[in-house]
Order: C-alpha cells, then structure tokens, then sequence
C-alpha cells in the first residue's frame, strides 16, 4: 500500500478509536442521551468507512491499475471481488 494512503488511513483509524472511546465514556454515564450516543456510534462508523475507501484506493492504485502489466489481471479481479464482500 502506497505510504500516503497508510498515513491516512491510520489517521482516519485514530479518530474512529477516540470516538469509540468516547462512546463507551458515555455509556459508563447513566445519564447519557441515547441520541448523543447513536451520533458517535454513527461517527466511528463514518470514520472506519473512510479508512476502507482509502485503503481501496490505495490498493486499486497500487496493484489493480497495474495487474495487467504484470499479467495478473484474473488473480486481482478474484481478490479484489473477494475483499468487496467484506464492504
């Protein structure tokens, strides 16, 4: 993966732990509003759906664009279909 996009990822990564570090603070609160804790819950979400787009386009940059160059294109489409199910 191209250092770049490991770099934000990771950011993108760090974010989504101190929001979820946070939601599990406020759950520990009884007084907590559920609605305050579904905007965290929606923002680690959001947080960990940006890291997995920058890691797809790391890796469409990275291995895909080039796959017919080194005569792999039906080895990447398979592992790239594969990882697709996971999102």
């Amino acid at each position: 993966m191209p250092e770049d996009a490991r770099k934000r990822a990771a950011r993108r990564l760090a974010i989504a732990r101190g929001h979820l570090e946070g939601i599990i603070r406020m759950l520990d609160n009884p007084d907590a509003y559920c609605v305050d804790v579904l905007r965290q819950i929606k923002a680690v979400q959001g947080a960990l759906s940006g890291a997995g787009e920058v890691v797809l386009r790391g890796h469409l940059e990275a291995h895909v664009a080039t796959a017919h160059e080194r005569g792999d294109t039906v080895e990447i489409v398979e592992e790239l279909m594969e990882a697709l199910k996971y999102t």
